[in-house]
């Protein structure tokens, strides 16, 4: 497995794993696919201080990890979000586990010294892992995001490294 910068190329992929996460309404508020002009917006938005990147096994995308800031006043600009989606064909194949640990070595380099995960109430499998690496409830947001009728909780889970 190779971590690496995501390029424009990826997009695709990029936009494939994360579209997969949506009908489950587990990861995502998206209720359905964002456009792909959307997307490459997203995309640009990232840069050398809140990137994107993609973890590939045999050059095919397998996942892919971002950070964006939190807030948008100077005195948080240590603090950011950190997103990770997974191929479902590579889920606990270790791809969350590279992505985390690439994501502390490299924070410094981007000067965050804060982490914060934002995850669904109902998405233990996500929440047991960011618990797993460290990250302290930080707050819940009940009822926040409504989904087919459904009212779902927001976790705000953090780290400070």
């Amino acid at each position: 497995m190779n971590i690496r910068l995501a390029t424009e190329a990826d997009l695709p992929a990029i936009n494939r794993i994360y579209n997969a996460t949506i009908p489950s309404g587990m990861v995502t508020a998206d209720t359905s696919p964002p456009s792909a002009k959307s997307r490459l917006e997203w995309f640009a938005a990232h840069h050398t201080l809140r990137p994107i990147w993609v973890a590939t096994d045999a050059e095919q995308v397998t996942g892919y990890m971002s950070f964006k800031n939190f807030y948008g006043r100077p005195a948080y600009a240590g603090t950011a979000e950190i997103s990770v989606y997974i191929d479902e064909a590579y889920r606990y194949r270790q791809v969350g586990q590279a992505f985390i640990q690439y994501a502390f070595e490299q924070a410094p380099t981007l000067r965050i010294h804060t982490m914060l995960a934002f995850i669904f109430g109902h998405n233990e499998p996500s929440i047991r892992f960011f618990r797993k690496h460290g990250f302290e409830p930080y707050g819940r947001l009940p009822g926040v995001a409504e989904m087919n009728g459904q009212f779902y909780d927001l976790v705000i889970l953090g780290r400070k490294l």
